[in-house]
């Protein structure tokens, strides 16, 4: 049986926090993504969508009307970023640093390596691996 017979022409991650203003700016302000667009009023949605321009992959964070909680399950849910550069993860650690988040010990010693991990005002983490990727 062949399993390579999807295909999709964007991918997008979404999450709803209660802190949004901080979450949008750590990965905005601290990582450096991009605001590719926004939205409000969608049934008391409210949110802001991510990325990297001219790329088909994004992050979206929403907040609801009501309450949007979204605490990590885990300390082992992460947000992959490979980098080469090494002075590139110095320079988004660094802007991280000055905004109050430090690098955290990974729960998966894989991830020290040769990466960072630090956690968002949430609780979920990314690492930002020094590494072409797969």
């Amino acid at each position: 049986m062949e399993f390579n017979d999807f295909t999709a022409v964007q991918v997008r991650v979404a999450r709803p926090t209660d802190q949004f203003e901080e979450v949008v700016g750590f990965y905005e302000k601290g990582i450096g993504l991009r605001r590719l667009t926004e939205f409000s009023g969608h049934n008391g949605y409210h949110g802001v969508i991510l990325g990297l321009p001219g790329l088909s992959y994004h992050l979206e964070f929403t907040k609801h009307d009501d309450g949007s909680p979204c605490k990590a399950p885990t300390q082992d849910n992460l947000l992959v970023f490979y980098i080469p550069s090494e002075e590139e993860i110095s320079k988004v650690t660094a802007r991280l640093g000055e905004m109050g988040y430090a690098e955290v010990e990974p729960e998966n010693p894989y991830w020290r390596e040769k990466g960072k991990t630090i956690e968002d005002p949430d609780g979920w983490r990314v690492v930002l691996m020094n590494t072409n990727g797969i």
